[in-house]
């Protein structure tokens, strides 16, 4: 019934929910999961495990997305909450806030929302160099329409007087 292949990425942990799937609801996964089809409802990556989530070009979420690795190519309605890398690819649409680590934007890809860097963590031992070194690569002529929030923690530079 399932070659090898097939079972090998069952092993792995690897899903995949193809175009013609639609989800009404939350989901729950561990591993990496391609989602090709539609979901109305929350994503969850399991707490303390590797998870990379995979949103094709044909996706479209409408709820909240919860995972360390997330890369984008699709539609997204809600809030993303990466703990770890978020790649939005070039045919990416998002509407709602980012809340990254590590974020990467390819051109093409589309963002109207926010962006809420979350930093290497909230321990409140940890210098403020380390909570200052997330960053944000964008590749190409990128253009999103966002507003970048800081941690709370951060002071924000003094204002500078220019005069004539």
């Amino acid at each position: 019934m399932f070659n090898s292949k097939t079972k090998q990425m069952f092993a792995n942990h690897q899903s995949l929910l193809s175009p013609a799937t639609r989800i009404v609801g939350d989901l729950y996964f561990s591993g990496d999961l391609y989602l090709e089809g539609s979901l109305k409802g929350n994503i969850y990556a399991e707490e303390g495990k590797s998870a990379k989530l995979i949103v094709a070009e044909s996706s479209v979420v409408e709820g909240e997305i919860h995972a360390p690795n997330i890369v984008i190519n699709g539609k997204v309605y809600g809030a993303i909450y990466s703990t770890k890398h978020i790649e939005l690819a070039a045919k990416a649409m998002v509407e709602g806030a980012i809340h990254y680590h590590l974020i990467e934007m390819v051109k093409g890809s589309h963002l109207v929302g926010q962006l809420v860097c979350t930093g290497f963590g909230v321990d409140s031992d940890a210098s403020a160099d380390v909570k200052e070194e997330a960053k944000v690569i964008v590749k190409g002529d990128v253009r999103p329409i966002v507003k970048i929030e800081p941690k709370a923690d951060i002071k924000p530079e003094a204002k500078m007087n220019v005069s004539q």
